[in-house]
């Protein structure tokens, strides 16, 4: 591929902004880097060496914060040199790389949030079965697959894209998405279709399976003592906030790129934020072990 190719630019906010600032920029991000690893595999950590803990519902939720480690690793090291570098490029193959953990790492929570609705409606619902239907093996299938598919359905636009010429070297933002479609010369029918496919598949049908589960296990609780009912909201309402939560940036993205809307410099750095920030930081907050332990 081209030299020219393998340098498309990334804007980080206004660029005469991040060199005057560039020191306390890095502190902050360096700072924020460091907190999102040590909250997150401090709950891995723990839920690895207590025995006690190694059973389905903490080993998604392990899976889920090793997900966000990964998926930060692939922006905030980056986001760093970049502060030191005059110019913010990336080569166009590391940006498709980084596309690619993007989104299989996004759909694979979408399919992981799935499998723990799926544990929680057992648990709840058919508790003298939990023990048969939610078997070591039957674990980990949901871990392989929930790994596996996004990355094999991710792969092909990401390779294909490898092979498309391109016309524009900027992009929006501070990390590669979708955006990096509008800088091909000629938009792919073929890709477009195919990516909706891939957005039903790993996010609106896990979707939609989550909130039938969480229908019947509210349904069933309601008929139950307030006890129950309490118990019932604690180990299912987190679930359920990572669920809006994650749902509002896969419409952000769909929005802006399916349908090529413009939004402003505001919604865009909110939303930044969000992916980079409040997300990798939100998981470990809203999982308290101690509310995964009622069931």
């Amino acid at each position: 591929m081209d030299d020219e190719l393998n340098a498309t630019i990334i804007t980080l906010g206004g660029h005469v902004e991040v060199q005057k600032y560039r020191y306390l920029y890095f502190v902050i991000i360096f700072t924020l880097y460091i907190l999102i690893i040590c909250s997150n595999s401090i709950i891995v950590y723990l839920i690895w060496i207590h025995q006690n803990l190694h059973e389905p519902m903490y080993i998604f939720i392990a899976a889920l914060l090793v997900s966000s480690l990964v998926f930060s690793t692939s922006i905030y090291p980056k986001l760093l040199i970049d502060f030191f570098s005059e110019k913010q490029i990336i080569s166009y193959s590391t940006c498709l790389f980084q596309c690619f953990l993007y989104y299989s790492l996004n759909s694979s929570e979408f399919l992981l949030l799935a499998a723990m609705a799926y544990d929680r409606y057992v648990s709840i619902c058919k508790p003298l079965q939990y023990p048969t239907i939610m078997k070591k093996t039957t674990v980990n299938i949901c871990l392989i697959c929930v790994w596996l598919v996004p990355a094999c359905l991710i792969a092909v636009p990401v390779a294909l894209s490898a092979n498309i010429k391109l016309c524009n070297f900027t992009l929006k933002g501070i990390y590669c998405n979708n955006s990096i479609y509008k800088l091909h010369c000629v938009a792919s029918r073929a890709l477009s279709v195919y990516g909706v496919i891939v957005l039903i598949n790993v996010t609106l049908l896990p979707v939609l399976f989550i909130l039938f589960t969480y229908t019947k296990i509210f349904i069933i609780t309601f008929k139950s003592c307030g006890e129950v009912r309490r118990k019932a909201a604690q180990t299912c309402l987190p679930h359920l906030l990572i669920l809006i939560n994650f749902s509002c940036l896969v419409t952000y993205d769909v929005i802006i790129i399916k349908l090529e809307s413009d939004f402003p410099k505001t919604v865009r750095f909110v939303m930044t934020l969000q992916v980079i920030l409040y997300h990798p930081l939100f998981n470990p907050i809203i999982y308290r072990l101690k509310s995964e332990r009622n069931f």
